[in-house]
C-alpha cells in the first residue's frame, strides 16, 4: 500500500494510491475519488478492494490543479472540492488521467471502475468513453441525469440514496427510463452513505452496495 506516480498521454504526472492484494490479483480496480480528494476514506476503500483480491489504484485527479488534496467533510471542504472538481479541473484532463490509470490497472487483468459522488459521475463518463473498462459501479453520481445522451460501453450498475437532496428521485427515474437494462439500486440512505467518515454513513446500505459491486467484479473480472 502506498503512493506512486503515473504519466498521462499529454505528459502530466499525477499521484496514485496503490493497494495490492496478497497473492495473484483477480484483476485491476480503479477507485475514483469524491470531491474531497484521495483522502483517508478513499485509501481505505482501495485497501478493501485489494483485500478482496484486486490490484487497486486511486488516482489523484485534482493534481492537475492542486497537488495532494485531502479535504475534510465539512462546508469548507465541500466548497473547495466543488471548485476543484467543476471549476478548476477540465473534464477532458480528468478523463485523460483516468485513461492512464485504467491502462496501468490493466496490467493485472480486466479492469473494474468504481467511483463515489464526483467519482460516480466520472465512473459513468469512463464507462461511456474510455478504453479498457470491463465493468463499472457508480455511487450517487450527481449530474448523470444530464449526461444521458451518452451510452455506456460496458456492464454498469448504479447506487443512489432515496434521502439524497443532491440527487432527487426524479433524476433517478430519468436515468432508469434512459437505461432500462442497467441495474439501478436505491437505498434508504443519504448522499455519501458509503463513507464511514461522514454523518450520512449508513452501514447496511454500504454493505449491500459493496457486495453488489464485488459480485459485478467477480462476474466480469475474475
Amino acid at each position: 500500500m502506498g503512493q506512486r506516480q503515473l504519466r498521462a498521454a499529454d505528459g502530466h504526472t499525477f499521484g496514485v494510491y496503490e493497494a495490492v492484494p496478497e497473492g495473484e490479483p483477480r484483476g485491476g480496480v480503479v477507485v475514483i475519488q469524491e470531491i474531497f480528494g484521495v483522502n483517508a476514506h478513499i485509501r481505505e476503500v482501495a485497501d478493501g478492494y485489494a483485500a478482496a483480491g484486486y490490484s487497486t489504484l486511486a488516482p489523484a485527479l485534482f493534481d492537475r490543479v492542486e497537488r495532494d488534496v485531502e479535504l475534510d467533510y465539512d462546508q469548507e471542504g465541500m466548497g473547495r472540492g466543488r471548485e476543484l472538481a467543476f471549476a478548476g479541473l477540465a473534464r477532458e484532463d480528468a478523463l485523460r488521467d483516468l485513461q492512464a490509470t485504467i491502462e496501468e490497472a490493466g496490467k493485472y487483468g480486466a479492469v473494474g471502475v468504481v467511483g463515489y459522488c464526483y467519482g460516480g459521475l466520472m465512473t459513468w463518463l469512463a464507462a461511456c468513453h474510455l478504453e479498457g473498462v470491463t465493468c463499472a459501479s457508480a455511487y450517487y453520481g450527481g449530474g448523470i441525469a444530464n449526461e444521458l445522451a451518452q451510452t455506456p460501453k460496458c456492464p454498469l450498475i448504479m447506487h443512489f440514496g432515496e434521502l439524497d437532496a443532491h440527487i432527487p428521485m426524479s433524476d433517478v427515474d430519468r436515468i432508469r427510463q434512459a437505461l432500462p437494462d442497467t441495474p439501478i439500486y436505491v437505498y434508504p440512505a443519504d448522499h455519501g452513505f458509503n463513507c464511514d467518515h461522514r454523518g450520512s454513513h449508513h452501514e447496511p446500505s454500504a454493505a449491500t452496495a459493496r457486495e453488489r459491486t464485488l459480485a459485478l467484479f467477480r462476474e466480469h473480472l475474475n
